[in-house]
């Protein structure tokens, strides 16, 4: 595993790609039941089970891509696109059963904590995604979901593959919560997160949309806006409703969803014990 850092962007990038990507452990488990029972699993049963785990989803998106020239004149945007066009059986011929975060991790508690902390945030930024992009009948459900559920895809691998490094980030952002994430990064580990992030999705081609949807320099858009707010609620919530960063994020959602601030404390079923803080701070 990596210990120090490495000199430049596209050194990260090249070693990332060198790495066998695990997957969650539930998920292993999941496709496994899902094996055993291939006969009555269908694409969709499949793309509920990748659209879970960010590694796995990745997993897919850079496996398939590489057809899309064959047979597409466009990216494949989502996990179910994808499935359908290998199939199930395929599927598991191609992709297999590949090792699991929490095997590879074994040896580094810290580190094992700290990307299932990231992953989990990852899943309830998707959900949140998912939840508001099916309220504004957005063009493409699975698109915003999936862009929300990898857009902390470079801080997971940095976790699996650099966990000391990954933990000094932390210890360092803990000891100073003033400072920005991103200065952080850059002093640990002498580069961005997002830039590797975009980097990667170029590497491994990766579709332009998802790309343009984790990206909020684009956050004229409402589903780039969805995906941010998504994302920036499921991190400012992580460790509870307290997070200062959090009235605003309410106040983007609410203009987003085009609903009011008890309703959306109702809708995130936030404990009635904030209600009086936020609704004070509404008004």
């Amino acid at each position: 595993m990596l210990t120090q850092p490495l000199p430049g962007i596209e050194d990260w990038v090249d070693y990332f790609s060198k790495q066998k990507l695990p997957i969650l452990r539930q998920t292993a488990r999941r496709l496994e039941n899902a094996r055993e029972a291939i006969d009555h699993v269908t694409s969709r049963d499949i793309t509920a089970i990748v659209l879970d785990d960010p590694l796995m989803a990745v997993r897919v998106l850079a496996y398939i891509q590489p057809f899309r020239g064959k047979h597409l004149s466009s990216d494949i945007t989502t996990i179910a696109s994808a499935i359908m066009m290998l199939g199930v059986n395929p599927f598991f011929k191609s992709l297999g059963l590949p090792s699991t975060v929490e095997s590879e991790l074994a040896s580094e508690p810290q580190a094992l904590l700290g990307i299932l902390q990231v992953i989990h945030r990852a899943q309830r930024a998707s959900r949140y995604a998912h939840g508001w992009a099916f309220e504004r009948h957005d063009i493409d459900l699975e698109e915003v979901t999936l862009a929300a559920l990898l857009s902390d895809l470079a801080e997971i691998l940095l976790w699996c593959f650099a966990p000391k490094l990954a933990i000094a980030v932390r210890n360092r952002q803990n000891a100073d919560r003033a400072q920005r994430s991103a200065v952080v990064q850059e002093k640990v580990l002498g580069i961005r997160l997002i830039d590797l992030q975009s980097a990667l999705c170029d590497a491994w081609k990766l579709p332009e949309l998802l790309k343009t949807l984790m990206d909020e320099k684009n956050s004229s858009t409402l589903r780039v806006q969805n995906v941010a707010l998504a994302v920036r609620l499921a991190r400012h919530s992580a460790d509870g409703w307290k997070n200062a960063a959090l009235p605003d994020d309410f106040r983007g959602i609410e203009s987003l969803l085009h609903i009011d601030r008890p309703a959306l404390l109702k809708r995130l079923d936030i404990p009635e014990e904030f209600h009086a803080f936020y609704l004070e701070s509404y008004i």
